[in-house]
């Protein structure tokens, strides 16, 4: 039997890391591994070279360098934004139901102690009812929370006009970005935004390094979650993961640089995908197709068992949720937020594509993911 290639299609739940990134980091494992703490000249070679990866960070979402926090991830900087800011006077949390359960556990943890958080619902489409989201927003509410690009739909919320409302009533803005950043164009100040999250291995650097964007506004409130050494001006203790920071600096450059010639490529590449697999009957987008990211489509096809199909698709990597909640086999709770039946949310796949996803692979899997749906079909659907 001839061996088949594996397509990775499963990009929201992680990258490959560029090779360019890789190269860069790989210093940093031999002759660069000194603490970047240390006084000495080894130290603070690797200090000025952690300054610059806050710089490209920075750089790419429009910030200052002393704004960035590096952390073990997006998970870690969602804890750190929301469990910091806490506040005596205003208990009141608003966010939304459609996301990462790293926000909805955060907050269900500030519910238990004492905070009053409010989850909105979405529309249909993945969409946030702006108006239902201003009449949630009070004189108790401390933060907004709300995600860029969902990471099961791609589904892009309008957060200028959510960081509109909010800066009206001095209300903090935290934005979960980790599925936008290093895809799309960001600007926290344009966009108001007080607090953003990222992780590096959502575009093509390394696992467990992440960062958090904290405007100047949200610094006199924030309270460090992680004490011990005093690193990182005192807002995250502990020794920093050096070749995962300089990783994470360089694919952020690579990003402002290549940010428009891959938007463009893989754009095209997703709506092939899509176009083909709606050729499934009575198959449907998941989401909002005018206002999503550009490298994901989740599709509903109907009398199909995803799990199943995923797993005869072998070689093609793709997924029916959240990565992190891929050990369950109940619905996705995004998709029951936006109305879908349990049926039709069990139905569902998700598709994200990346940098390295060629034509040649969308052709494949269309053919592959097309053929197999026929025959796994339950029979009272066909």
């Amino acid at each position: 039997m001839p061996h088949q290639q594996n397509i990775y299609l499963d990009n929201n739940a992680t990258t490959q890391v560029d090779e360019r990134v890789l190269e860069t980091m790989l210093p940093y494992f031999t002759d660069l591994y000194a603490n970047s703490t240390s006084q000495h000249i080894a130290g603070l070679t690797v200090n000025e070279a952690i300054e610059n990866s806050a710089w490209q960070v920075a750089d790419l979402i429009n910030a200052d360098a002393e704004e960035i926090i590096f952390t073990s991830g997006a998970t870690e900087a969602i804890n750190l934004a929301i469990k910091g800011l806490a506040d005596q006077e205003r208990k009141h949390i608003v966010t939304i139901q459609t996301e990462h359960k790293a926000v909805l556990e955060t907050c269900q943890f500030m519910e238990n102690n004492g905070f009053e958080v409010s989850y909105l619902p979405v529309q249909r489409d993945g969409l946030l009812d702006l108006t239902l989201f201003s009449k949630a927003i009070t004189d108790k509410t401390l933060v907004f929370i709300g995600m860029l690009s969902n990471n099961e739909t791609g589904v892009i919320q309008n957060i200028n006009k959510i960081s509109k409302l909010l800066k009206s009533k001095n209300v903090f803005f935290m934005c979960d970005a980790t599925q936008a950043v290093g895809k799309i164009p960001i600007d926290v100040k344009v966009s108001g935004i007080d607090l953003l999250t990222l992780s590096a291995h959502k575009f093509y650097a390394p696992k467990g390094v992440g960062a958090l964007y904290i405007s100047a506004k949200a610094k006199l409130k924030l309270i460090a979650q992680m004490t011990g050494g005093g690193q990182q001006r005192k807002l995250r203790s502990g020794t920093l993961n050096v070749p995962g920071i300089i990783g994470l600096g360089k694919a952020a450059e690579i990003a402002v640089n290549e940010l428009e010639k891959d938007s463009n490529r893989i754009n095209l590449l997703r709506n092939k995908l899509e176009s083909g697999l709606l050729q499934f009957e009575g198959s449907f987008v998941n989401g909002n197709t005018a206002n999503r990211i550009y490298n994901t489509t989740n599709i509903c096809f109907p009398g199909l068992n995803s799990e199943q199909l995923i797993m005869a698709l072998g070689n093609i990597s793709v997924s029916n949720g959240s990565s992190c909640s891929a050990v369950t086999s109940e619905p996705s709770h995004v998709l029951k937020a936006m109305g879908l039946s349990d049926e039709d949310a069990l139905s569902s796949i998700r598709f994200s594509l990346g940098r390295f996803t060629t034509e040649e692979e969308i052709d494949i899997t269309v053919e592959r993911v097309l053929s197999l749906a026929r025959q796994l079909v339950l029979p009272q659907r066909r």
